[in-house]
């Protein structure tokens, strides 16, 4: 007896490998998540909403996508929602990708690119990132081939936190075909603070084959609620919203994303602690000798080789886990200022 023949596009698809969870006592550095709890008024529209959970959500989530039009000053039918930056990443996937088709992206990047496309039963295409661990736009110009369907540039890249700059992303831009879809991928772009790196939206204005990915999983802190969204030309927002889940962004994730954007000021002060925090961190690595390049997200990239697995070990030996790449490096988030002194003093340890 046989069992039911599922697509083989799916044979070898890559493991998600989320960042591991932290034992009792120890603080958890691995999943760039917010340490900051909700803030009061988030959790305020949370328990409100609890009495109605028995209902389905609005379908179009129509109060949020007005917050957002607003927010960023384009169209509601500019926007598309999904649960999280990468559900929105694989409705945009499924939008244009699909077998024959090239899905071009930096590697090292998100771990979820190669596993959305190949679930659309598309090819990856991935380019080597260039020495300071950037995107190598040059050559993921001349990566571009007829087959090409979407584009993914990831500023600040996840895992090194590197970002793209203003007069090679506009160049970047003026030179891939009119037809091609490049995504502006910024889950972290709230934590920027290199004047030289865009705003994407502001960029992608007047450029139909632009769309920028945000999420609230980072700055605002909202990770196990699950709301992303792409800002876009009317034609690939509503591709975006044609693929999407229904009823995929929930009500409780809907009130608190619109509470969210009503309380940016508030959330964005966090931020600036975390900023802060991040610059503590990589400066006492390079003070120790890592290798750590210039860091625009939440989280530093260390670059260790051979080493990376004995520096995550030395680091949940002292109390806190961070996210090892064996071979390449470690990703550690910017949290608690406890657990960077963790980070630290295991990273002294080490040759």
């Amino acid at each position: 007896m046989t069992g039911p023949r599922l697509r083989a596009a799916l044979d070898g698809v890559p493991e998600y490998r989320a960042g591991r969870a932290a034992p009792d006592g120890a603080y958890k550095v691995s999943s760039n998540e917010n340490p900051f709890p909700p803030l009061p008024s988030v959790l305020k529209v949370l328990d409100d909403a609890l009495g109605s959970i028995n209902r389905y959500p609005d379908f179009g989530a129509a109060d949020l996508v007005d917050a957002l039009a607003a927010r960023f000053s384009v169209h509601p039918d500019q926007i598309g929602l999904g649960t999280g930056s990468v559900g929105v990443a694989q409705q945009l996937v499924q939008s244009t990708a699909g077998a024959g088709d090239e899905v071009l992206y930096a590697w090292q990047s998100f771990e979820a690119y190669p596993i959305i496309t190949q679930i659309a039963g598309a090819t990856s295409v991935r380019v080597p990132l260039a020495p300071g661990f950037r995107h190598d736009l040059p050559a993921m110009l001349a990566a571009v081939t007829e087959r090409t369907r979407i584009v993914f540039v990831c500023s600040p890249n996840n895992p090194t936190g590197t970002a793209v700059h203003r007069a090679e992303l506009e160049h970047f831009l003026d030179a891939v075909p009119s037809d091609l879809l490049v995504v502006i991928d910024e889950a972290y772009t709230e934590f920027v603070r290199d004047p030289d790196v865009p705003d994407g939206i502001e960029l992608g204005r007047g450029r139909p084959n632009v769309a920028v990915l945000r999420t609230f999983s980072k700055a605002y802190g909202l990770a196990a609620l699950r709301v992303g969204f792409v800002v876009a030309d009317e034609s690939v927002a509503a591709a975006v919203r044609k693929t999407a889940v229904p009823f995929g962004v929930n009500t409780l994730a809907q009130r608190a994303a619109i509470a969210s954007l009503a309380a940016e000021a508030e959330l964005f002060e966090r931020v600036d602690v975390l900023v802060a925090e991040r610059t503590r961190l990589r400066d006492g690595l390079l003070a120790l000798g890592f290798d750590v390049p210039e860091t625009q997200a939440n989280f530093v990239w260390v670059a260790l080789g051979a080493r990376t697995d004995a520096f995550a070990e030395a680091c949940a030996a002292a109390g806190v886990v961070v996210r090892p790449f064996s071979g390449a490096g470690v990703r550690i988030t910017a949290a608690e200022p406890a657990a960077t002194d963790l980070v630290l003093r295991a990273a002294a340890t080490l040759p």
